[in-house]
């Protein structure tokens, strides 16, 4: 009806009616809309119908906004300046206005969404977006599941992962069809329909009306927009703009399939009717507006090479009649014409324009039908011509997004998906045409997997719409594009056509979404039923085979170098796997069962066809041509799957399925090609082209790829071998592999295809391959999980293996999309069966592990295979690396100490359909073969290895193994005199024949070898040599009859077979003559003569064995049967000892077999044995040999040289290393007496690690220490709560910075910097907690001037590496350790210590008053400053690079800047720092004792001189010295008071003790005495107790207060109360209750009283807990100034052992009763005193501000020790939270988001939203909070990264699979978990300030992180 009204609106010309103006019309849209709504509710509508037509008419008028797209100014002018976004906008909200029939939009869409009866997801998404996949769950390979329908099911223990999405994709939750309903999550369990209520007609009758238009005004839009690109330069700009208009529009749709259910049944109506269509779209009325549109389409049709049949009536969907066909074969020829220029496919039918000459164009079956597909395209609905302009626009996100949103209608699926293939051809061409072709590939397979993964949507769509001829057309079509004449065989006639892989087309993989879909499809059953019943299809698919076979064509380079590398190998075969070899196994999948009989003969039969055909268009006779080789052969590999699969599933017979003779032979030759080539590759014959010739040989073989070519090429050989002569096969292997001159039992002879050098290894590559072919079983008989295994255990002997590089080694069926490996259980059961799990370890230089699979041994003993080892492995070297370590396993398990041979390993029985394969190793050219070999290694001629021979014992033991039946007696193998008369040897079987003597061989030889120079018959068998002959030459071919000689030529042999075969099967006669070899056969003509010889052998196989065991062994004489010993060895053969072993042990294996086998064998094993061996000959040494001997022997010396170079370097690193360590305790070597005896001055001698010389450092030449300087804020994380704060992964969880010791620092100073002198309150504190400098050393020295050269050199070096020689970075020329400056060694005496250590018996007030003395006296030091040194200069220098390590802000904390006292602060702050650090890394205490580490290689002592020096510089005020506050009572206490306005000096008591130290001891002439150190420290000591006290009172209540007031003044007046803690207390307590300290104590302080009851133990703790840390830093002090060792001690005495070690405890101190604090005090005057003297300031601060003075006065002294922050268990966790997470500075979600893991923060890495100043958030972040170290969890690589001022590296991850690996960029997608163990190293690193030693890959970020 609405149709109808639709019709009658658009049929009359309708002018816009007059009674709306429209500016009324914008005012009340509401009004409007609810007065149409009801006005087509009436019965009768008519009216309102067409009301609502003429408005719409109005409002979505298309011409409009479209001109403003083509031309903006006048359309603005026009449009009556609103602009086109205005227009627009007003039809959307005129539409929204409308739907919902003049209610409000938001309340329509919900009522809406209450009636959707969906029960599917469908979420869509596009790239990168992280979805998951569960094979427990899927039906289909494709399968995947929306984050948030995967977390709602349940898929604990199933086999998932995580993924980004490549292309794109939609949530499968709720569709049965794809997955099993057991992983629906909960809100898709339920089946809705039922309990939905019906629809109400009136809600979406005002949809059904208006929609119809939209669409319609959409596609205008569209046809509009779309200008054919009238150069070669398509208009993408303008394309682009288009659809930026139509942004709007288009997100309306998509947000209207979001209201579920309802609504998009109403678009699927609106969509797919017809009569709509029609009558909106045909142009047939009078409004021009509509005929001009229509006729775009037209034109943009045609463009594209479609017709639009005119012919409704007589056009049909299946069948057009001949008239439609020309009419569209003329239309297409004509759009050729008119676009020819433009379009290269259409080019198809001008044969000339490729410039092929006679290119063979493809016969197609049915051409009328494929014009039609590929032609011919007719639009009946709206969704139709969308789909066509998504595709012309190049399918635009939105619009793909909104026609995947509408696929929950089922309803829609299949209309849409039948749409879909009706334009596939189009899709085709336009996606040829495209210059995005990589981003529309994604978009296209978005759709399509959709659409096809659905096995009932596929069968539907195949049958109704012909989906497969479509797809099997459209892939030929789109190959025959790129077509040329293939120059294998035979270049000028060939008449193969094969694709160029140079073309774009293959480079860039375009044809892959195709494909996809191709294989996608198949994996149906139905579908490929229907393919493999389908005759005409399978010759059109192997027609699109045969372009791939022979393609890349390699010729072999001869002369120079290949000069241009090409790299199209890659795109073979790529092209090979994905467009061949995944539709072969995608088929196979199919044939398992005997049913499927039928369709495996199919295939086989038009596979042979087509295989014929290749041969006669190549022009292929019998011989390839030499010197090419091409990897491609997929219709040999079609062929081979299919029979294999037809005799392991079918159960079809064999010889049923196989061709003639002659076919077998022509099908061998070009797989046995390929494995020559492999092998002459390996031989470096092909070196001339380059590395990708390597790059293919590897290539072939390798894990993806071996399955679909390397193996079936073995399979389709092992087949031939079975059916065809033995005799032929081994000699053409020979031949094919050009040793057949090499068999010759002559010492000499001339190859006249192969140079010498590479014989040996191709004779190698020979036996080896024959090895191969014998022993293989994988598709002759072995079960998938016998496969499996093998596999598995080739690869673990290679190497360990992690899980996933074994997952991603072992080659799958490459079922394609399937992701599954075939038995994805068994591989684990496997797995658990062959190797042990090693968990992931950490080497000592910081490299982290993987977990790790390992062989078990009993693997080793039984399964180890080499043969399996050589098929797989891509480089040689890891055949070595399995031999190794096969070596050491024999050795560890003692099974055998010396150097193994590949051990033999018995094989799976073969399938009855190959028996006819053994019949290799038992043929007579094998044995002559195998005779000469042994003959030839006996008698040592050269290019024989022992490789070979073990192939030879190989092959002799496989023919043991393998003999065919018991011989059933000894006389009966020979047949007869005329027999052996003409042939080596009687028989064919191998036992009988090894005991066969052969006496006189005749060979050809050239005229210089020695054999000629002789009486030919007298020679004897001890130095003649000898020969099996084979020269190519015809004339061998006369026999002669004597007994006497044998000759045998395996070619000649070779090709009498061969022509014997002609004959037969050829009926001309005239084919016979053909000249079979080529004049590039014969010699060259400069060849020696070949002349006759007649060697006098007199051997068997038996004898040689028995020979080359003496041989092998060295001893005469050593083989003695065993079973004359042990009889028992003859009944049970299986012995363990034969097992593993060399080659003496194999040649006794076959030995012993051969016994066994037949009786005569053993009689002649035993008298070959009882003769007396004669002498080997001695062994003549050519000079070639000579020349190789030399080598060998210069390698060795050379070898030497080295060893003992290196030794050298060892020691004298040996030696660097421990002069280096004697700096830094040099009491080392000073024997104790010294001191008692006369001081002998020694100065200190330091090694330059450049020049290597030894000396003093001194003033005008002076040594440094190697150091590193970095700015560090670890001491700023301490905490001082236990509890490790926990990585946030809520919006709830925060973590707050203030409890950090770092900003606990920071507020004290500024508080102080408010009430205080600035001057003074710069003494009072110490900065550097953040931002600290830490110099650390690696213990070398060097001549400052030798470190200038070194550094310019490096300057000049132009391979720079991972640092930057112009910031002063270098490494340590002798251990490579990262530095960045040099610290000038003081020069002085080694003995300093002792000279100033002696007790001095000074009374504390005289050493006092020296102090004070010494503290005055400016500059008092052996060099002075005035005098500019070298060494000062240094000094200054290395303080200039001190400064410049840290930032600004770290080392400004004055409030006038530049001021000395901020210089003085910085420099006695970097002393703190570096001590508090090397505490943190002892543990926090001193317990350890002097065992650490850290204390072995600190530069503590040159640093305090370097910062004492320039400490002396700024002479402190003597009236501000805190060294007189503290030791002397100053009287005119009032002066102070009286100058209100200056700010006071910091009370003493709120200074910090350990700052004070430092600043004592660097204002003192360095060296120090040992004796004013110890008064420094003891008067220091009275402050900080004091300061305990007062700290102690501040904390407990008023009643204790006022307790301990009384009791310690009653003890007051006894003799030791000044070293009483009760007395001193409560003097402390009555001097400050003179002040307001304690008076405020209000309701809020309460909370601070600490509700302990302090006991006298208590009290003693607190008191000794404060002054530990002073206690502490006071004794490292010591310890490297004085190079005193530190005591080990208990943690409850450290403070006892500590006091004493300092010299605080009085020598006579007892220690039986339990241990006071207070004992240590020695006041040095009188206590009572000083202590109301500092109390009084305190007291006249808490006048004004006493809250303040109390908070100063409580210091935390014990923090904790810094620590990461706490990960959690599962890395998901992390991942959700943080990935969608937006960023607090550009509110964005970052596309690489990370996460500081030292204080949480959230950040952008390399995101430019977040720039500052050219500097990336990540690294402003590491500066500012690490001071520039920054550790940072990249969230979506799950790797750590560190960042270290200008450089970065990755770390690694501490998250671990279930299998101990890392998953990078989390490919693999598996859960992870933490790993402590690693997340512990992480933070020993960062706390030890090692990233730069420990980690090697360091890189600058150029501030992009």
């Amino acid at each position: 009806m609405a149709a109808a009204a639709a019709a009658a609106a658009v049929g009359g010309p309708q002018p816009p009616q007059p009674e709306l103006p429209a500016p009324g019309l914008s005012l009340d849209k509401a009004a409007t809309a609810a007065h149409l709504k009801a006005a087509l509710s009436r019965p009768d509508n008519r009216a309102g119908a067409e009301e609502l037509q003429a408005l719409l008419e109005r409002v979505l008028s298309a011409e409009r906004p479209l001109t403003a797209a083509a031309d903006g100014e006048e359309a603005a002018a026009a449009g009556g300046g609103g602009g086109p976004g205005a227009a627009e906008e007003e039809a959307l909200e005129w539409c929204k206005c409308l739907l919902a029939g003049g209610g409000g939009y938001d309340e329509f869409c919900a009522a809406v969404r209450a009636y959707d009866p969906a029960a599917l997801c469908g979420l869509v998404w596009t790239a990168n977006f992280v979805a998951y996949r569960c094979r427990t769950c899927g039906i289909s390979p494709c399968m995947s599941l929306c984050a948030e329908c995967f977390h709602q099911g349940d898929h604990t223990g199933h086999d998932f992962n995580m993924f980004r999405s490549q292309a794109g994709g939609a949530c499968d939750c709720g569709d049965s069809n794809v997955m099993r309903e057991s992983g629906f999550c909960k809100r898709h369990q339920i089946k809705s329909s039922s309990n939905i209520p019906c629809v109400p007609k009136d809600l979406l009758m005002m949809s059904e009306f208006v929609l119809p238009r939209f669409i319609f005004c959409l596609i205008q839009y569209l046809r509009e927009g779309y200008n054919e690109p009238a150069a070669d330069v398509p208009s993408e700009k303008d394309l682009n703009k288009v659809l930026q208009l139509l942004e709007p529009q288009i997100s309306f749709l998509e947000d209207l399939t979001k209201m579920g259910g309802a609504m998009r049944s109403v678009l699927t109506q609106v969509l797919t009717n017809q009569q709509n269509y029609k009558d909106l779209t045909s142009g047939l009325g009078e409004n021009a507006c509509a005929k001009k549109s229509h006729e775009k389409y037209l034109i943009a049709l045609k463009s594209s090479g479609l017709t639009y049949p005119e012919d409704k009536l007589v056009y049909g969907v299946q069948e057009p009649s001949a008239g439609t066909s020309t009419l569209a074969v003329q239309g297409f020829a004509g759009a050729a014409g008119t676009f020819g220029q433009l379009d290269s496919s259409d080019e198809e039918d001008q044969d000339g324009s490729q410039g092929l000459g006679k290119r063979k164009r493809v016969k197609l079956s049915g051409s009328t039908k494929d014009q039609s597909i590929m032609d011919v395209l007719k639009h009946k609905s709206f969704l139709e011509e969308l789909l066509f302009w998504t595709i012309k626009y190049e399918f635009p996100q939105k619009m793909v997004t909104f026609l995947l949103n509408m696929l929950p209608d089922q309803e829609y699926k299949v209309a849409f998906t039948k749409t879909f293939v009706q334009h596939y051809a189009f899709i085709m061409k336009t996606l040829k045409k495209s210059h995005e072709s990589d981003t529309m590939s994604n978009r296209i397979v978005h759709i399509s997997v959709q659409l096809f993964s659905n096995e009932e949507l596929a069968r539907q769509v195949t049958e109704e719409c012909q989906l497969l001829d479509i797809m099997v057309t459209v892939l030929l079509y789109m190959m025959e594009s790129c077509l040329i004449k293939s120059e294998l065989q035979d270049e000028e006639n060939s008449l193969h056509v094969v694709v160029n892989c140079g073309e774009a087309l293959l480079k860039n993989n375009t044809y892959w979404p195709l494909v996809s879909d191709f294989i996608n499809i198949l994996s149906h059953q139905s579908v490929a039923k229907r393919f493999l019943e389908d005759h005409g299809l399978l010759v059109t698919w192997m027609n699109f085979v045969s372009f791939f076979q022979g393609m890349n064509l390699n010729k072999r380079e001869l002369n120079e170098h290949v000069e241009f590398e090409s790299q199209t190998y890659y795109a073979a075969f790529a092209a090979e796997l994905e467009a061949c070899a995944q539709p072969m196994w995608g088929l196979l999948s199919h044939c398992k069962v005997r049913e499927t009989q039928e369709y495996t003969r199919n295939v086989v039969r038009y596979c042979l066809e087509a295989l014929q055909d290749w041969f006669d268009a190549i022009n292929f006779v019998d011989e390839p041509a030499p010197n090419q080789v091409t990897f491609h052969l997929p219709l040999h590999r079609y062929y081979a799957m299919f029979l294999s699969k037809a005799v392991k599933c079918q159960e079809l017979d064999l010889d049923s399925v196989l061709p003639d003779q002659e076919m077998l032979m022509k099908l061998m030759i070009h797989p046995l090609q390929i494995q020559a080539s492999l092998a002459e590759i390996h031989s470096n014959m092909w070196v001339r082209n380059g590395l990708q010739i390597k790059g293919q040989a590897m290539t072939y073989v390798q894990s993806h790829f071996c399955n679909s070519m390397i193996d079936p090429d073995i399979y389709l050989l092992q087949v031939c071998a079975s059916r065809l002569d033995p005799d032929y096969f081994i000699s053409s292997v020979f031949e094919r592999f050009k040793v057949v001159d090499l068999l010759t039992m002559a010492s000499q002879h001339q190859n006249t295809v192969l140079d010498a050098e590479h014989e040996r290894s191709m004779l190698e590559g020979a036996l080896t391959f024959l090895v191969i072919l014998l022993s293989l079983r994988l598709h002759l008989g072995m079960s998938d999980d016998e496969i499996l295994r093998a596999e598995m255990v080739a690869q673990l002997c290679m190497n360990d293996r992690t899980h996933s590089s074994l997952l991603d080694l072992i080659p799958e069926n490459p079922n394609p999309k399937s992701g599954i490996i075939p038995g994805s259980y068994s591989f684990e059961s496997v797995l658990s069966a062959v190797a042990d799990f090693k968990a992931p370890v950490f080497e000592p230089g910081g490299s982290m592990q993987q977990g790790m699979y390992t062989p078990k041994a009993e693997v080793w003993d039984q399964e180890f295979d080499p043969v399996m080892v050589i098929l797989r492995t891509v480089y040689r070297r890891d055949v070595q690396s399995a031999m190794d370590r096969y070596t050491a396993f024999l050795k560890q398990s003692g099974k055998f100490p010396g150097n193994p041979w590949p051990p033999y390993k018995k094989r799976t029985p073969l399938h009855p359909s190959y028996k006819g394969l053994m019949r290799l190793l038992h043929c007579k050219t094998l044995h002559i073969v195998l005779f000469t070999l042994l003959y030839k290694i006996l008698m040592d001629h050269q290019n024989l290895s022992e490789h070979v021979l073990c192939m030879v014992l190989y092959l002799i033991e496989l023919g043991l193994e393998n003999s065919a039946e018991e011989e059933s007696d000894e006389e009966a193998s020979v047949c007869g005199p005329e027999r052996c008369h003409d042939s080596w040897f009687p028989g064919s079987n191998l036992v009988s024949n090894m005991r066969h003597f052969i006496n006189y061989v005749r060979v050809r030889v050239p005229e210089t070898a020695p054999e000629v120079k002789r009486d030919s018959l007298a020679s004897t068998s001890s130095d003649s040599l000898s020969s099996l002959q084979s020269s190519r030459r015809p004339k061998v071919l006369q026999r002669e009859n004597s007994g006497t000689a044998q000759v045998f030529s395996l070619v000649a042999e070779r090709r009498k077979k061969f022509q014997e075969i002609i004959n037969r099967s050829s009926s001309e006669a005239n084919q016979v003559v053909r000249p079979k070899t080529s004049s590039k056969w014969s010699a060259p003509g400069s060849a020696p003569q070949l002349t006759t010889a007649i060697l006098e052998i007199k051997e068997s196989i038996l004898s040689l064995l028995i020979k080359l065991h003496h041989k092998l062994s060295g001893k005469q004489n050593s083989y003695y049967p065993p079973w004359l010993d042990d009889i028992e060895i003859l009944i049970q053969p299986e012995i363990p000892k034969y097992n593993h072993g060399d080659g003496i042990t194999a040649v006794e294996r076959i030995l012993l077999k051969a016994a066994l086998q037949s009786r005569m064998n053993k009689r002649i094993i035993e008298e070959i044995c009882r003769k007396v061996t004669p002498p080997v000959p001695p062994k003549k040494i050519t000079a070639a040999e000579k020349k190789t001997l030399d080598k060998e022997e210069r390698r060795q010396k050379a070898r030497e040289r080295q060893q003992k170079l290196l030794a050298e370097f060892a020691s004298r690193q040996k030696s660097f290393m421990e002069t280096a360590m004697d700096v830094d305790s040099p009491e080392n070597d000073i024997p104790m007496e010294i001191t008692t005896a006369e001081p002998q001055v020694s100065e200190a001698v330091y090694d330059c690690v450049i020049c290597g010389q030894s000396g003093p450092s001194s003033e005008d030449r002076p040594t440094g220490l190697v150091v590193l300087l970095q700015a560090s804020s670890v001491l700023g994380q301490c905490r001082d709560n236990i509890e490790p704060k926990k990585l946030p992964i809520t919006e709830e969880e925060q973590i707050y910075p203030w409890d950090t010791c770092a900003a606990v620092h920071d507020v004290r100073l500024s508080l102080l910097q408010r009430y205080f002198k600035d001057s003074s309150c710069l003494l009072a504190v110490s900065i550097g907690w953040e931002g600290g400098v830490y110099v650390q050393t690696c213990g070398h020295t060097l001549h400052i001037d030798c470190h200038k050269s070194y550094m310019e050199s490096l300057r000049n070096d132009q391979v720079l590496q991972g640092f930057s020689v112009d910031k002063g970075e270098f490494t340590c020329p002798l251990c490579r350790q990262f530095a960045n400056s040099v610290l000038p060694c003081y020069p002085g005496s080694n003995v300093e210590s002792n000279l100033w250590q002696r007790p001095s018996n000074k009374s504390i007030q005289d050493l006092i008053k020296e102090v004070e003395e010494l503290q005055g006296r400016p500059g008092a030091f052996p060099v002075s400053i005035s005098s500019e040194t070298n060494l000062s200069k240094e000094m200054e220098s290395v303080m200039k690079d001190i400064k410049n390590t840290t930032q600004k802000k770290y080392r400004d904390y004055s409030k006038t800047p530049g001021s000395p006292d901020n210089d003085f602060l910085f420099m006695y702050s970097v002393a703190r720092t570096n001590l508090e650090l090397e505490l943190i890394h002892r543990g926090g205490n001193l317990c350890s004792g002097g065992a650490s580490t850290a204390g072995k290689r600190s530069c503590l002592n040159q640093l305090f001189h370097v910062l004492a020096l320039h400490m002396r510089l700024y002479s402190i005020d003597s009236e501000y010295n805190p060294w007189r506050k503290l030791t002397q009572l100053v009287e005119e206490v009032n002066s102070q008071q009286g100058n209100e306005e200056q700010q006071p000096e910091v009370p003493i008591l709120y200074h910090d003790v350990t700052s004070l130290l430092l600043i004592q001891i660097l204002m003192m002439p360095q060296p120090l005495r040992k004796d004013h150190f110890t008064c420094i420290v003891k008067v220091l000591f009275t402050l900080l107790y004091t300061q305990a006290l007062v700290a102690l009172s501040v904390k407990c209540n008023e009643e204790d207060r006022s307790a301990w007031k009384h009791t310690g003044a009653l003890k007051k007046n006894t003799c030791d109360a000044e070293k009483s803690y009760e007395v001193l207390l409560s003097f402390v307590i009555s001097e400050l209750s003179k002040g307001k300290l304690y008076h405020e104590e209000g309701t809020q302080e309460c909370a601070m009283v600490s509700p302990i009851a302090w006991s006298p133990e208590s009290m003693e703790k607190y008191l000794q807990d404060f002054c530990l840390p002073f206690l502490r830093i006071t004794s490292l002090l010591q310890h490297h100034l004085f190079g005193e060792d530190l005591p080990s001690c208990q943690e409850e005495e450290e403070f006892s052992v500590l006091s004493s070690c300092l010299g605080l405890l009085p020598t006579f101190y007892q220690t039986e009763h339990p241990f006071i604090s207070a004992s240590c005090l020695d006041w040095p005057v009188p206590a009572f005193d000083i202590i109301s003297q500092w109390c009084f300031e305190i007291n006249s601060f808490t006048e004004r501000h006493a809250e303040q003075g109390k908070a100063l006065l409580i210091q935390e002294s014990r923090w904790k020790l810094p620590h990461l922050l706490q990960l959690p268990e599962n890395y998901n966790t992390i991942f959700q939270y943080y990935h969608r997470k937006t960023c607090s500075v550009c509110t964005k979600v970052p596309k690489d988001p990370a996460v500081c893991l030292v204080c949480g923060t959230f950040v952008c890495l390399k995101g430019l939203c977040c720039k500052q100043q050219s500097y990336c958030e990540c690294v402003l972040h590491s500066q500012n909070c690490g001071a520039g170290t920054g550790i940072f969890l990249l969230i979506n690589a799950s790797v750590i990264i560190i960042i270290r001022g200008h450089r970065f590296c990755l770390w690694g991850s501490v998250y671990l699979d279930a299998h101990g690996e890392e998953d990078r960029d989390l490919r693999r997608g598996k859960p992870l978990y933490i790993c402590k163990e690693r997340y512990k190293v992480l933070e020993q690193q960062w706390i030890s300030h090692t990233f730069d030693h420990i980690n090697k890959r360091w890189g600058p970020h150029y501030n992009g992180l």
